[in-house]
């Protein structure tokens, strides 16, 4: 299985989208989009479980 998130899906309007195969993985690549993107510096706690709470498995 896959796992899967649209970064739209946590912030709106953005079109970035994602996948790997494990969540470790991918959550790696939603921090590096983040960062570059919406200016991230910190993954706040509650941050992480909109992330979270976002990613599916296909």
């Amino acid at each position: 299985m896959t796992k899967h998130i649209a970064c739209g899906d946590v912030v709106e309007g953005c079109a970035f989208m994602a996948s790997a195969s494990t969540e470790e993985a991918l959550l790696k690549q939603v921090s590096q989009h983040a960062a570059q993107a919406h200016g991230v510096k910190e993954v706040t706690p509650e941050l992480a479980a909109k992330v979270k709470a976002a990613i599916q498995t296909r």
